[in-house]
């Protein structure tokens, strides 16, 4: 395992860029997270932003729990087929599938089809999201050198997220040019589906065996794993808490992070929904949501250039604790005042530290996790993801009023991201 002291320098932005397969992967990454961001806008504006409905927290923490538990059941899984399956086909076949479904989500809004449809339809795509974010993260070494996996982790998932916040911000102008309703949403899906179509190509451009994993003859064929699968995600359980300390810490750290964004997103909904705009505003709150989502997408690209230079002195442990530790400060200073500018620049400064904590996961789990356990392991972390998020949004649910505004969750917020900063240090110098 590399540690912090021992790692090679990192390798550079362009030496990145020049290998052929890193931006193939790059570009699969990139092509369905923006069709992500172009889906999820249409299911806010349908959802949440209606101006027929009347959306509270709980609202929200039920359609979080009806996207993502799910997933969360069988995710562990889909570990094992990560595990046996190429990558590069579950990438490729992933996304046909995803365009398939866009287009019946389009169809079901054309038709005013009943609100339980459209959900499951969204549900079966969110669920292959995860399971490609989950696979094109497990592949990310096969084609990166160690010494640039901080880079690469930089770069990679934050471009993707800039891209699905471009996506985002392609579907908001578009609720602002269009009158809303189902056929505004459903071209918007429409649009979605034929990114997903571009991704599945732009897979298919990648060899077949070159994202592995790697093939043991020994192995148990796809069958036998999954009838012994829960075996073989306790052999992935035990092989982080026996040898992958380091990476037990990180996924720690980086679920208390995801929790307490998960908080603020809903904050920041009802706060876009009923505060910054008038209830009758649906457009205008979905406008602000925009500006939100775009404020924050800065801060994952800040995280993207800064990030492999604090590391190198920080080391990952230390970067990431500075991230915890910063927004138990500004989460209470820019979040108290309940206006919208202060608001604005808390979201970017949330990307900020959110997708830093996230950087110094990704490449401690990846330097400390062998590939055979590998994609096991990543469908875990999106498990505690999902599974935190949705906590989030359902306690959030218990204690935010409707119209987003209050002290007690913005000061509770701070005080677990500043146990969290404490409580990892302490672990990490433990090892």
């Amino acid at each position: 395992m590399i540690t912090d002291s021992s790692r090679p320098e990192e390798a550079t932005l362009r030496g990145l860029l020049h290998g052929r397969d890193f931006r193939r992967l790059l570009a699969v990454r990139m092509l369905s997270q923006l069709s992500d961001g172009v889906f999820q806008v249409s299911l806010a504006a349908s959802v949440i932003f209606s101006p027929e409905k009347e959306s509270s927290p709980a609202d929200i923490a039920a359609v979080l729990a009806v996207m993502l538990l799910p997933f969360s059941v069988i995710g562990p899984f889909a570990g094992v087929m990560l595990d046996r399956w190429r990558r590069r086909q579950v990438l490729l076949l992933g996304n046909l599938a995803r365009f398939v479904l866009g287009l019946a989500t389009a169809g079901l809004l054309l038709a005013n089809a009943s609100d339980q449809l459209f959900l499951m339809a969204a549900l079966l795509v969110t669920a292959l999201n995860r399971f490609i974010l989950a696979g094109l993260s497990a592949a990310l070494p096969r084609v990166v050198e160690p010494g640039g996996l901080v880079t690469a982790n930089a770069l990679s998932p934050t471009l993707g997220t800039v891209a699905a916040a471009a996506g985002g911000g392609l579907g908001f102008v578009v609720h602002q040019l269009l009158p809303p309703g189902g056929r505004t949403d459903a071209a918007l899906v429409t649009v979605a589906a034929m990114l997903y179509l571009s991704a599945a190509l732009a897979a298919q451009r990648i060899s077949p065996d070159l994202l592995g994993p790697e093939i043991h003859p020994d192995r148990p064929s796809l069958a036998e794993a999954l009838g012994t699968a829960w075996h073989e995600l306790l052999a992935g359980v035990r092989h982080l808490v026996r040898d992958c300390r380091p990476a037990v810490h990180a996924l720690a750290a980086v679920t208390v992070a995801r929790f307490c964004y998960g908080v603020l997103i809903v904050v920041v909904l009802m706060l876009s929904r009923y505060t910054f705009n008038g209830a009758e505003d649906s457009a205008g709150g979905l406008a602000t949501l925009g500006r939100a989502v775009l404020f924050s997408a800065v801060g994952f690209f800040l995280a993207a250039v800064v990030s492999p230079w604090c590391t190198r002195r920080l080391g990952l442990t230390g970067w990431m604790t500075t991230c915890l530790a910063a927004a138990a400060v500004f989460v209470p200073a820019l979040g108290l005042p309940f206006a919208e500018v202060p608001a604005m620049i808390a979201a970017l400064l949330l990307g900020l530290v959110t997708q830093g904590t996230k950087i110094c996961a990704d490449t401690l789990v990846q330097e400390s996790v062998e590939d055979e356990y590998r994609g096991r392991v990543f469908a875990i972390y999106d498990v505690l993801f999902n599974v935190s998020f949705v906590a989030a949004a359902g306690v959030t649910a218990a204690v935010l009023p409707l119209n987003g505004r209050s002290a007690a969750v913005v000061i509770g917020v701070a005080v677990v991201y500043a146990l969290g900063a404490v409580l990892y240090s302490r672990a990490a110098r433990r090892g």
